[in-house]
């Protein structure tokens, strides 16, 4: 296992110099939040790319211990940072819309991010990495014109599992790696609360549904994964066009 993992790294690090040297750009971006997938990006990037790799560290009504998080990531594989601050730009925003709570609030931060993150890119000529997983995308766990929205996705074949793989092969800090996935939607929110399985077991039931295999799946939990699969296809398309 931990040579397929070294060399899906070796890929990865291939396929991103080549797609930033086929795209004319300078290098690359990356929002860092402190998490494991964000991390594991910009640490494949830096292999990658060297030091034409730029972190952006954007708190957004976020945990502090994540922002410290993306600094001692930072610091410990020699990326470049910029320090973006959106907590008035968000509580402004809040203040000028209708009010409302739960998920359409809670979107505003990734789409905030991603606005700036593209701001960077456009300013350097980079590249904007997203950090979606295989298991993310799957579902569609991830906020269209969000996180969604990059010109890279370097881990995009990767389980979420596979992920953890990679960043003990990386080096990734173990603070980062243990700490609870969440995308810091809302205060105590973790990714496997608001799917409502661990990863372990969604992992376990979308690898089975690629192959085909899904007799020994049980059915409740094997029809939430497909229904989430279902009603999440238009994240995985181009938006369509009605033809004339």
């Amino acid at each position: 296992m931990a040579e397929r993992m070294s060399e899906a790294k070796e890929s990865i690090v291939g396929w991103l110099m080549e797609k930033v040297k086929d795209a004319g750009a300078n290098g690359a971006v990356i929002g860092l939040s402190g998490g494991i997938d964000s991390s594991v990006v910009a640490a494949l990037a830096k292999e990658a790319l060297g030091g034409n790799v730029l972190g952006v560290i954007m708190p957004c009504d976020s945990k502090d211990e994540d922002a410290e998080h993306a600094r001692m990531f930072a610091e410990k594989f020699g990326i470049k940072t910029e320090f973006v601050d959106l907590d008035r730009i968000f509580g402004s925003l809040k203040q000028n819309l209708p009010a409302g709570e739960g998920m359409p609030v809670a979107n505003l931060k990734p789409r905030l991010r991603m606005m700036t993150l593209y701001y960077f890119a456009n300013l350097n000529n980079y590249l904007v990495l997203g950090t979606g997983n295989k298991t993310e995308i799957m579902i569609g766990y991830a906020t269209k014109y969000g996180d969604a929205g990059c010109d890279l996705l370097p881990i995009g074949s990767l389980y979420k599992t596979g992920v953890s793989e990679m960043a003990g092969l990386l080096g990734v800090p173990h603070d980062i790696i243990s700490k609870p996935p969440s995308a810091g939607l809302w205060t105590g929110q973790t990714d496997e609360g608001e799917i409502g399985m661990t990863y372990d077991d969604l992992d376990g039931i979308l690898m089975a549904v690629e192959r085909n295999e899904t007799d020994d799946i049980e059915e409740g939990k094997l029809e939430k994964v497909k229904d989430m699969i279902r009603k999440s296809e238009h994240k995985r398309i181009s938006p369509e066009i009605c033809e004339l």
